[in-house]
């Protein structure tokens, strides 16, 4: 059953690569959106509005998200660059990360297209470069996955988002 499944969706990618009527998604939702097994599935990798065909690979795409603990970590060793994507009355409101740098997810793609020393003017902190790490968060790990797959469009490698956001951050402070 599997087995026909795979080579069903083997078949069609090929044919929608070569129509290019496919619309661009997150590496995250298509990899559970055709419901096949892990090591028969084929995946459509989205980077630079060029796609990319893996086909018949058990390797995993590569992890986009940050857990409470591996945040912690880069932030206590500053190899990363935090971005909170929420609006600035929401970190009033809330609260923010410490260590992180605000850019609303509306100025996430012109943000990361300006010069270090406009970058920095504007919002604060130094501006990441495409093979910096970067950490994007938010509320709930929404608007932190589109800030990730702008970065990725742009060309930043090494990004990752904090899916748990704001609200697993305050709870995890809470807890330790």
């Amino acid at each position: 059953m599997a087995q026909k499944a795979c080579s069903r969706l083997a078949a069609a990618i090929p044919w929608l690569l070569a129509n290019r009527n496919v619309i661009p998604a997150s590496r995250r939702a298509l990899s559970n959106t055709f419901g096949t097994h892990s090591r028969c599935a084929s995946y459509i990798h989205v980077t630079h509005k060029v796609y990319v065909l893996r086909s018949f690979s058990s390797s995993p795409l590569p992890e986009t998200d940050v857990s409470y603990e591996q945040l912690k970590k880069l932030l206590a060793t500053r190899t990363s660059v935090v971005i909170d994507v929420r609006e600035p009355w929401e970190l009033r409101e809330y609260g923010n990360i410490p260590g992180s740098i605000n850019v609303p997810l509306g100025q996430v793609n012109l943000a990361l297209q300006l010069n270090p020393e406009e970058f920095k003017e504007k919002y604060g902190g130094d501006m990441p470069q495409p093979t910096d790490h970067i950490v994007f968060s938010c509320l709930a790990g929404i608007r932190s996955q589109k800030a990730l797959d702008q970065a990725v469009s742009l060309g930043y490698k090494d990004a990752q988002h904090y899916a748990g956001g704001w609200q697993d951050w305050a709870k995890c402070e809470q807890e330790s």
